[in-house]
């Protein structure tokens, strides 16, 4: 073999080795958006997870293996400080030159108002007259994305950031344990919109184009790859909401009640409303006048169906449902028993419609 030919080969592999270099760094905050991150990345890349599958989004503490992916990444979708207000502060910190998109607030996202009190009679007449909202079209996603301070041309060299970080403001195990940060950290008045948003299947179509478009952006020698994995994924999704629909058909109109209130976007779109939670949207511990509240409306409403949670404590669906005939089983708003990846989000869906028909049929 000449030299020249040996000298090709050797700059034609530098040139493979540095374009797959060139592919970004991502984030994502909890499973369901990790996995739709993951359907717009195959065939290019993994995105990292932040909030590990089985924990809480609503009060966590980064590991250090986390916080390191989260200063490493060029770009971190997240639904929001609606549902990680601890979240905020370790992204400011650690992630200032990353793209970052806060994906409840992007064009085109329906929103949803938290609900109040223990039931949702009032709720179940009219599933939108007043409480829906969506985000206005704009060009190029331009309300999505926190980029005050951040510059596409950024080059990302990390080493700018103090090493005396030492992560502190990311995750002080010493000085939190999970269950004062869960409660600490949630900090909603309950006023503003319920941000379970990823459950609204047509919300997750809306953001596989948001992140298809901005890793475009990052990344623009595979575009057409994020462009045609959000299509198909988009294509999926359309697909499962009807199969979803039909599922659900036989056993509409039964009354349940779940763990917390999380489930509206479901309950919306799928036209299926929960009768109430015994926790409100951000799962802190009921009230002893909430509890007293469900009991008194459980025969009253004829609930059929309690639903737990695998984050939290069954018992005290146990306790609240105690002495009544009403059957309890489990929901799952986030995947905590699911694989990470791509097949995590359209799963979960299916589980939710498959819990709902299992304890109600």
């Amino acid at each position: 073999m000449s030299r020249k030919l040996i000298l090709g080969t050797v700059s034609a592999l530098g040139l493979a080795s540095a374009a797959a270099a060139e592919v970004p760094s991502v984030a994502a905050d909890i499973p369901p958006v990790h996995s739709l991150v993951s359907i717009v990345m195959d065939g290019v890349g993994t995105p990292d997870l932040l909030v590990q599958p089985g924990a809480s989004p609503h009060g966590y503490s980064l590991r250090p293996s986390e916080a390191e992916a989260l200063e490493r990444a060029d770009a971190v979708f997240w639904i929001g400080e609606g549902l990680e207000p601890w979240l905020k502060g370790s992204i400011d910190a650690l992630a200032e030159d990353a793209h970052v998109v806060e994906l409840a607030e992007t064009d085109g996202t329906t929103e949803l108002e938290f609900r109040e009190g223990a039931t949702f009679e009032a709720h179940s007449h009219d599933h939108g007259a007043h409480e829906e909202h969506e985000h206005e079209e704009h060009d190029e996603h331009a309300g999505a994305h926190d980029h005050d301070d951040h510059d596409h041309d950024h080059d990302h060299d990390h080493e700018g950031h103090d090493d005396d970080h030492d992560h502190e403001e990311a995750h002080d195990h010493d000085g939190h344990d999970h269950e004062k940060h869960a409660h600490d950290a949630h900090g909603h008045d309950h006023h503003g919109h319920d941000p379970h948003a990823w459950l609204d299947p047509e919300n997750a179509r809306v953001w596989l184009d948001v992140i298809a478009a901005e890793l475009s952006d990052l990344d623009p020698e595979n575009a057409a790859t994020y462009r045609a994995n959000a299509d198909a994924g988009k294509a999926d999704i359309e697909t499962l909401i009807g199969e979803i629909s039909a599922q659900l058909e036989p056993v509409r109109g039964k009354n349940f009640i779940v763990f917390h209130d999380a489930y509206h976007y479901f309950e919306n779109r799928f036209e299926f409303p929960a009768s109430g939670s015994i926790s409100i949207g951000d799962a802190s511990d009921p009230s002893p006048a909430r509890i007293e509240e469900i009991q008194d409306k459980v025969a009253e409403l004829g609930v059929t169906c309690a639903f737990t949670e695998p984050q939290f404590n069954g018992d005290l669906v146990a306790t609240v449902f105690r002495g009544s005939d009403a059957k309890t089983g489990v929901m799952d708003p986030l995947g905590a028993d699911l694989e990470p990846g791509k097949d995590l989000y359209p799963q979960l869906l299916r589980n939710l419609a498959s819990s709902l028909t299992g304890c109600l049929g």
